[in-house]
Parts: structure tokens; sequence; C-alpha cells
């Protein structure tokens, strides 16, 4: 039986445009209609189950889909020392009590690998003489403000400092009468006899004058472990290092946000002092003046230490106070910006806040209010979980609000 011949689609088109198709195998068309019974597509294999799964019906899930969360527990090879400030009379001060920060094994309150073993400390601001302090600040100390003694006794006596620092500032060459070695070091003995909670002596900024009251500061603070700040790259380190490593207190090792000179410092300083008489400071930058730097330098620092770098292993220290440096925090501005009162301490306290969770273990402050917000939330971060307090956590997803 002869094959029935395949019936050819029938084109009814111009004579015209069929010998224009004649030798081609493709051709394109522009803004033509077509009009056709019916059409049929040919799919390339793998197309047709993906048309299925979009025409499928819409069926709306009854549950989530059952799955088990594991916290991404890890061990750093690495962990940072421990620095103790301040010494009681049986450790060969005077202090009622002293105060241990550092000695972290994770990152800063992931207590699900390790629990926070010492608390970040707050240090509170005094200055030895008369400097620009905003109102906002003055109106919390009144006249107490005009003597450093008055001053570190009200802070520690109406807002609980655990610590104070002591601002040297009247030794500035750059002052008509700038305090003498000798007269800086009055100064001191007098802040410790009338407070009984560890301090911090800062310097003027003057590499040469700095070392030299704080030769007479080491000396005559003998045994009490203060924290001498700072320590920079251009003063005499070897010298630093032995005056603070004879009379028994800590450095305060100072870079200026660069995480090479950090290690420089460190290094050098740990030719003569140990491990646990170094504080490292890389700069605190205020919200709004680069405090995302700040941030990334610190943390930086932090990780390289648990990572096991030895010269980034010490506990870490902020200048907190620098958040006044911004105008936005003093300045009168535009009432969308809020009160000065209140924008202020909130400049101060998001500072702190920010740096808290790169790893600052002490900060140095100088309004109450950022003080106790900072305070309360290093209380609340470090308390003791429950097992029903993990449980909540690990099932956030479920949380109703």
């Amino acid at each position: 039986m002869p094959e029935r011949a395949e019936k050819k689609p029938e084109l009814d088109l111009p004579s015209e445009l069929l010998d224009l198709l004649k030798g081609n195998g493709e051709l394109e068309l522009e803004d033509v209609d077509m009009i056709v019974d019916e059409i049929e597509f040919l799919y390339q294999p793998g197309v047709m189950p993906a048309l299925q799964r979009m025409i499928a019906s819409k069926v709306k899930p009854s549950a989530l889909l059952t799955t088990q969360f594991n916290l991404p527990v890890r061990k750093y090879p690495g962990e940072i020392v421990e620095v103790t400030l301040g010494a009681t009379k049986g450790q060969g001060g005077s202090r009622r009590k002293s105060i241990v920060i550092g000695g972290e094994k994770s990152p800063s309150f992931y207590t699900f690998e390790n629990p926070t073993l010492n608390a970040p400390v707050i240090s509170l601001d005094v200055f030895d003489s008369k400097v620009p302090i905003p109102k906002a600040v003055k109106t919390n100390f009144n006249d107490a403000i005009q003597d450093p003694v008055s001053w570190a006794k009200f802070a520690v006596d109406k807002f609980g400092a655990q610590m104070i620092t002591l601002h040297l500032v009247s030794i500035d060459p750059l002052n008509p009468k700038p305090s003498t070695p000798a007269e800086a070091a009055k100064t001191v003995e007098d802040v410790l006899q009338a407070v009984d909670v560890p301090i911090v002596v800062g310097g003027c900024g003057d590499p040469q004058k700095d070392l030299a009251v704080f030769e007479k500061v080491t000396a005559a603070a003998e045994g009490e472990r203060l924290l001498i700040s700072t320590v920079t790259l251009d003063m005499d380190i070897e010298k630093s290092a032995k005056l603070i490593k004879k009379y028994g207190h800590v450095a305060l090792a100072f870079s200026p946000m660069d995480l090479n000179q950090a290690r420089e410092l460190n290094r050098r300083l740990l030719e003569y002092l140990p491990k646990d008489q170094i504080i490292m400071d890389t700069t605190t930058a205020a919200l709004g003046y680069g405090l995302d730097y700040a941030y990334t330098i610190m943390e930086r620092a932090r990780l390289a230490g648990l990572m096991g770098d030895p010269e980034l292993q010490q506990p870490m220290s902020s200048g907190t106070t620098n958040a006044w440096a911004a105008r936005e925090a003093w300045q009168k501005m535009d009432p969308q910006w809020g009160a000065r009162e209140l924008r202020g301490p909130l400049w101060e306290t998001v500072t702190g806040l920010t740096l808290l969770l790169a790893g600052v273990d002490l900060f140095m402050m100088l309004h109450p209010a950022a003080v106790k917000t900072l305070r309360n939330t290093i209380k609340r971060l470090t308390a003791k979980k429950g097992p029903a307090d993990i449980e909540q956590i690990n099932n956030w997803v479920s949380a109703k609000f």
C-alpha cells in the first residue's frame, strides 16, 4: 500500500514574499500580527517540569519545615590576657578592691561559646584644671569640678564610679604656667587618698613632659597599680616601660588607629613588660567622626588576638569621652536635632555601645547618664542565662510580638 504523502501546510502568501523567502533559513519580522487556528510549541527537555511547577495549584503551607538549629560554637587558638588594675592592701596598694579586665576566649558576648569572665569596666573622667566642658555635663557635678579631688570623690560617692581617670592637663607646656612633675604627682596622691577605687593617670600628650611627669607619679604611687595613660611610639618606650615595671603599674599603649603601629608598640613594650601589665588603645573616633573606622580596627585587633596573634592579645581601652568632640554632641542646632542636654549623652552612649560590641574592656567616659546606660547594658549582656533563656534564644523565629 503506497504511503500517503505528508500534507504540507498551506500558506496563503503573495508570490513576491515567497520569492524573498527562497534561500533563507531564518526570517525575522517586526510589527506583524498573526491569526492562527492552532499553534504547537516544541520545548527542550527539562522545560515541562518547570512549567508544571509554575502552574501547579497554589496551596498555602500549614506549617514551617521542621529543622534543628545548632549554635555555631567555635574554639579559638588564642585568648586575651587578664590585666589587674588597682591594688588592695594585701597586694601592696590601698584600693578597696582591684579590678580585672580581659580574659576573653571568644568575641564579645558570645556567651554560647564561652562565658564573659570579666565584665567591661567604666572609668569616669576628672581633670586637674579648668577645661571646656559642655553644660550638659557640668550640671551633674556642680562646683565639684573646680577641684580634681572633690570631682573624683563626687563621681565615686554619687555616681558609683568603678574607676577614676585623672587627666593631668595642667602639665601641658602650652599653658601659661604649667604644673611641674612634682605638683602633678601631689595631685595624684591627693586623689588616691580621697577615693578607694583604681586610678588611671593621663598626661597632656607631649611625649617629653608626660614622661617627666610619669617618672614622678609612678614613684609616688608605688604599688597602687595605676594605669599610666599613655605610652606612645614617639616616647622613650624603654624608659617608660622600666618605670612602670619598677613601681608596679600598667601601661596604656596608645596608637593612632593603625593596627601595624599597635602591633609594633605592643611588641616593643613586651621587651620590658609582661603581658599582664599592658592595655592597648587604638583610638576612639566619635559617632559621625569615624566611629566605623574605630570599630573596624578594634574588631580586627580582637579577632587577631583570638586567632593567635601574640602582639594583639591585650585588653582594649576606649576614650569614649571623645564623643563630645563631635559638634553634634554639644552645639546648638536646628530643633529637629533635639535638645543638647539629651543629644550629648546620647552621642556618648551610642559611641560606647558600638565599641562595646567590638570588644572594648575599659571605657573612659564623662556624662553620668551615658555611664549608667552603658553599665546597665553590660550587666544585661553578661548576666548568667539559664536553660530557659537559651531555649528562648534558639527559637527566636517563632517568637510573637
